[in-house]
C-alpha cells in the first residue's frame, strides 16, 4: 500500500484525523481530509449514520463520501461508548445522546457545544450506579472502486464522575481505560492509540486491505 494514492478520512472531526494519521502513517499510506479536499460535510450526519449498528454507520459513511470525493478510496468510522449498565446507551446515539434526552433543546449537541452536553448527561445517568463498566467501541470502513472492508476495534475501562485530563475529545476525560490504568483525557496521544478503540478497528482494516482481503 506504500504506492497508493492517498486515502480519504472521511470525519467531520478534527481530533479523529489527528488519532488517524500517525496510524496510517505507520502503513506507508498518506491520506487527505474533508476539510483539505473542501468537500461540503452536508448533509447532517445524522441522516447518513441512520442505522442501528456502528458498522452499518461506518460502512453508509465511507459509501456516501465515496461518491461525493468522485470515487477516491475512503475510509469512515462510526464510534461510540457503552456503558453496561445502562443496557449499552448511549451506544450508536454516543453524539447525539444529550440532544436526543432534551428533544434538540439548548444543551444539546444543537448548542454548539457537544462534548460538553454529553458528558453532563453521562454524569448524570450513572450517579448512583455502583457498576460503572464500560466499553468504547469502533467500526472502521473502507470503500473503493468494487471493495468494501469494516473492521471492529473494542476497548473496556469504566466512567468517572470527575474529568481527568484535558486531552482527547468526546468522552474520553471520563472514560479510564482499564489497560492504561488513567483516562483517555489524561492518556498521550501515542498511549491512546495503543490501545483505543479507533486505533484497534483501523490497524484491523489497513492490515485487511494490505492483504487484499
Amino acid at each position: 500500500m506504500s504506492s497508493a494514492p492517498s486515502v480519504l478520512v472521511a470525519t467531520r472531526s478534527a481530533g479523529k484525523v489527528r488519532e488517524l494519521r500517525p496510524i496510517f502513517a505507520a502503513f506507508g499510506v498518506p491520506t487527505v481530509s474533508l476539510e483539505e479536499l473542501g468537500i461540503d460535510v452536508e448533509p447532517a450526519e445524522e441522516e447518513i449514520e441512520r442505522f442501528a449498528t456502528f458498522e452499518e454507520n461506518a460502512l453508509a459513511k465511507a459509501r456516501y463520501f465515496y461518491e461525493v470525493s468522485g470515487g477516491i478510496a475512503t475510509v469512515a468510522d462510526d464510534s461510540g461508548l457503552e456503558v453496561l449498565a445502562l443496557g449499552g446507551a448511549p451506544g450508536v446515539r454516543s453524539k447525539r445522546w444529550s440532544r436526543d434526552l432534551a428533544g434538540g433543546a439548548l444543551g444539546g449537541p444543537t448548542s454548539g457545544n457537544v462534548d460538553a452536553a454529553n458528558n453532563a448527561t453521562l454524569v448524570r445517568a450513572v450517579a448512583g450506579l455502583d457498576d460503572r463498566r464500560a466499553r468504547y467501541v469502533c467500526a472502521a470502513a473502507f470503500v473503493t472502486l468494487g471493495r468494501e472492508l469494516v473492521r471492529r476495534g473494542e476497548v473496556a475501562g469504566s466512567i468517572v464522575t470527575e474529568p481527568r485530563g484535558q486531552g482527547g475529545f468526546g468522552y474520553d476525560p471520563y472514560f479510564l481505560a482499564a489497560e492504561l490504568g488513567r483516562t483517555f483525557g489524561e492518556a498521550t496521544l501515542t498511549d491512546k492509540e495503543q490501545v483505543s478503540h479507533r486505533g484497534r478497528a483501523f490497524r484491523a482494516l489497513l492490515e485487511a486491505v494490505a492483504r487484499g482481503d
